[in-house]
């Protein structure tokens, strides 16, 4: 048999059984999948319920509720999780809110020219290196950073928001709004204009249009980027490292002292899984949106 003939006997094939093709070409990366990230979080949560000797340090395999029982007892790991939870949901209707605007003028307002270059301002800064973006606004927000050193020439009193929950805020939803734009614009550009049109037939002006029209069709498009803006803001634990003052510890700097300090590994475990719960909740209300279909 020919090359030619054996490449066209599998092509055949492929057609005849739709689904051993479908199998074919989604077994290597369905293998890499199962092996390595649900391994993982198999192995995460199995270590959980572990312990770890007093005396020698060495872990103790079995399946106790110690860990779990600690965290719900301690308020400080109870408002750690408040913490996080908080700032990841404020931060993403922050990124919302201004990702509204920029993006309905990219799609909507703009020319080819000036859409271009606005896609380029929200891609531009995903280039750079995510820590010499946090460390740029840290020197902008320190007390004697470039925020205040503004402020004082132009006479008015310093704003003290460096290394607190505020500069927290600030630099998650600069970090992450990208992620918030492009889903949202991707959903706007998918609106038929013949739709406004037929808003406008109607009677619909401005802010009516954008209730009933624009919103409810572009909303999938809006959960989608908070899919992302929540997560990244519930799992880092690097920005508030550098920018969070006493008391901003997230989940993720408890998790990473227990690892890395204390080398206790099954309760950085049990505190890992949940962000793991909330973001299954949180996919769970995305999907009912139709944020799936924005992505």
């Amino acid at each position: 048999m020919t090359k030619r003939t054996w490449r066209g006997s599998l092509f055949a094939f492929g057609w005849r059984h739709e689904g051993a093709a479908n199998a074919a070409l989604l077994g290597l990366p369905a293998i890499w999948f199962l092996t390595l990230y649900l391994a993982a979080i198999g192995a995460l949560l199995i270590t959980a319920f572990w312990q770890v000797d007093d005396m020698s340090g060495d872990l103790i395999p079995g399946f106790s509720f110690s860990n779990f029982a600690e965290l719900l007892s301690d308020p400080i790991y109870r408002t750690i999780a408040i913490r996080t939870i908080f700032i990841a949901s404020v931060v993403t209707l922050t990124d919302a809110v201004l990702a509204w605007p920029f993006a309905y003028a990219m799609v909507r307002l703009s020319g080819p020219r000036l859409r271009a270059v606005l896609m380029a301002l929200v891609l531009v800064p995903l280039w750079s290196s995510y820590l010499a973006r946090v460390y740029a606004w840290r020197l902008i927000l320190a007390h004697d950073g470039v925020l205040n050193w503004t402020l004082s020439a132009a006479g008015l009193p310093d704003l003290h928001i460096g290394y607190s929950n505020w500069a927290m805020w600030i630099v998650f939803s600069y970090l992450w709004l990208p992620f918030m734009i492009l889903p949202v614009a991707a959903a706007l550009e998918r609106i038929p204009p013949s739709l406004l049109e037929a808003s406008a037939d109607l009677g619909e002006r401005g802010m009516a249009t954008f209730r009933r029209v624009i919103l409810p069709m572009a909303l999938p498009g809006m959960v989608a980027g908070a899919i992302f803006t929540f997560s990244l803001t519930l799992g880092d634990f690097v920005t508030p490292m550098l920018v969070g003052g006493v008391g901003s510890d997230f989940i993720g700097n408890v998790v990473y002292a227990n690892v890395g300090v204390t080398n206790n590994i099954p309760f950085a475990a049990a505190y890992a899984t949940l962000p793991l719960g909330v973001m299954a909740v949180f996919l769970l209300l995305a999907r009912k949106l139709g944020a799936f279909d924005a992505l």
